[in-house]
């Protein structure tokens, strides 16, 4: 029996439900059965942490989730000593822990992280695939059911947080982006309750306002956001107001670029 099959047998618990766009379900379960790596790289809220649950869930593996953060360093990924009851303990981060027991480590937004994140990674993300513990003078090998997955906006970046190219390199990478209007109305129409005739012009203007990215706007419409304003429409708020409020607000702080979004809309919606 080979890996894959034993972990698909000890799945017990409900898999997130997720949409493919291609074949990326396909190559993270060869990258796991092959002890690959794995970097997604996408837009905010197009589905990689969702994706990431998914086939954690689907595999039976076990899920550390890390959302990185500027403050994010090398030592709460992989432990410190901490006084409990008078004593000095040792206490393994979130990554030292998944490489001990086995499992997934999803460091969300890695780029967020400060830089000595990547110094810890990189002997884990080669043939090595080992965890040096300076403090504890401890050098870790991962067990073949340990994976690491890191994410990243790659159009969300100034040159003091792009993943450099010695980090990219080291990973299998899967390019995420939003999915396809039909598939996104349906996903969006599962999630919220709302049908997918009243979801339909709400996808038609996110993909309207996507295309300000980069312009007007840092970020496009995440489906995220979809979910979160159909959701609203469904437990009875206007659809103006839904969309106010779950899709332009969370967009720009600029009123001038407000009123431009706002405009936008309501060339779409009724």
């Amino acid at each position: 029996m080979n890996m894959l099959s034993t972990a698909r047998e000890r799945a017990e618990v409900e898999i997130p439900p997720y949409v493919p766009s291609g074949n990326e379900c396909r190559l993270f379960e060869i990258a796991w059965t092959r002890q690959l790596p794995l970097l997604l790289k996408g837009p905010t809220g197009c589905g990689k942490t969702r994706f990431v649950s998914h086939m954690a869930a689907r595999l039976g593996l076990p899920l550390s989730t890390v959302s990185c953060h500027d403050d994010l360093a090398a030592a709460d990924l992989t432990g410190r000593y901490l006084l409990k009851g008078g004593d000095t303990v040792w206490v393994d981060g979130p990554l030292t822990k998944a490489v001990r027991e086995g499992g997934i480590c999803y460091l969300d937004e890695v780029v967020e992280a400060r830089k000595d994140v990547a110094v810890v990674l990189h002997p884990l993300t080669d043939d090595r695939r080992i965890l040096p513990l300076e403090r504890t003078g401890e050098q870790l090998v991962a067990p073949p059911g340990f994976m690491l997955v890191v994410s990243y906006n790659p159009g969300y970046q100034n040159l003091l947080k792009a993943l450099k190219p010695s980090t990219k390199q080291r990973f299998v990478s899967i390019e995420f982006d939003f999915l396809p209007k039909a598939q996104e109305i349906v996903v969006v129409s599962t999630e919220s309750g709302l049908d997918e005739a009243r979801v339909a012009p709400l996808v038609e203007l996110a993909n309207r306002l996507r295309h300000l990215k980069g312009h007007d706007i840092e970020e496009g419409v995440s489906t995220r956001l979809l979910v979160y304003c159909a959701a609203l429409i469904d437990s009875g708020l206007t659809v103006r107001e839904a969309v106010r409020v779950a899709m332009i607000e969370p967009l720009s702080d600029d009123p001038d670029v407000k009123a431009a979004l706002i405009e936008v809309a309501n060339g779409v919606i009724a």
